[in-house]
């Protein structure tokens, strides 16, 4: 993947604001390439063949198959009511979503389906340590993180928004997983880390809840 960026976004629910992510002063952006609405691989055949994959080959993932992995968890399908791939209560949408590769940290930007730089240092291996010594975490060429900004739905639901966050980090993951399978690649769910270490690591802020990782890559 080259190294450009983008603007940051700002979200906010009923005017207030409830999370901006933080800057790293880098203003440079990734526009990613159009998502393909037709695929070679039918839905069906997806979750047949799925499996968790812990052994990764060193080829890279492409710009387009990356854009298509981010569009599936998070990219917007109906522009005038912003609508995205997943279902997210009151249509909030809590979920930040963090790329890693060997050419740095990604902020993944669903209104405009693109990506800020946040690092251009290769921190998997410091993933993979954080993620209790999962070696397979650095020897994926790619993976993706999944935060959550509880407060943008407790601020609607109070309490319960935290389990409708939660239901919906598994549809993102799911929607992930699926689509990694239909690109010829695949992944893995991992949710044994150490939470502070890994928001440390991306830089998160303190509303960001790091909840989900996906390592993802061609299969050895």
């Amino acid at each position: 993947m080259r190294s450009y960026l983008s603007i940051i976004a700002v979200a906010a629910v009923g005017g207030i604001l409830l999370f901006a992510p933080k800057s790293s002063g880098m203003e440079k952006e990734i526009k990613l390439p159009q998502a393909q609405l037709k695929g070679k691989v039918p839905l069906e055949q997806a979750i047949q063949q799925r499996r968790s994959v812990r052994r990764y080959s060193s080829q890279e993932l492409t710009l387009e198959q990356t854009s298509q992995l981010l569009w599936s968890a998070q990219g917007i399908t109906q522009k005038d009511k912003g609508f995205r791939a997943v279902p997210s209560a009151g249509a909030l949408y809590p979920s930040e979503l963090y790329v890693l590769n060997k050419e740095g940290l990604f902020h993944y930007l669903p209104d405009g389906h693109s990506l800020r730089q946040v690092s251009q240092r290769d921190i998997r291996a410091d993933l993979a340590q954080a993620c209790r010594g999962q070696v397979f975490v650095e020897q994926a060429p790619l993976s993706i993180v999944i935060a959550m900004v509880y407060e943008r739905v407790t601020s609607r639901y109070g309490s319960r928004g935290r389990l409708y966050a939660d239901i919906e980090v598994g549809h993102i993951a799911q929607n992930v997983h699926l689509q990694a399978v239909a690109l010829g690649l695949a992944s893995v769910p991992v949710g044994a880390f150490d939470d502070e270490k890994v928001k440390n690591l991306l830089d998160l802020s303190k509303e960001q809840q790091p909840l989900y990782i996906i390592p993802i890559g061609y299969a050895e």
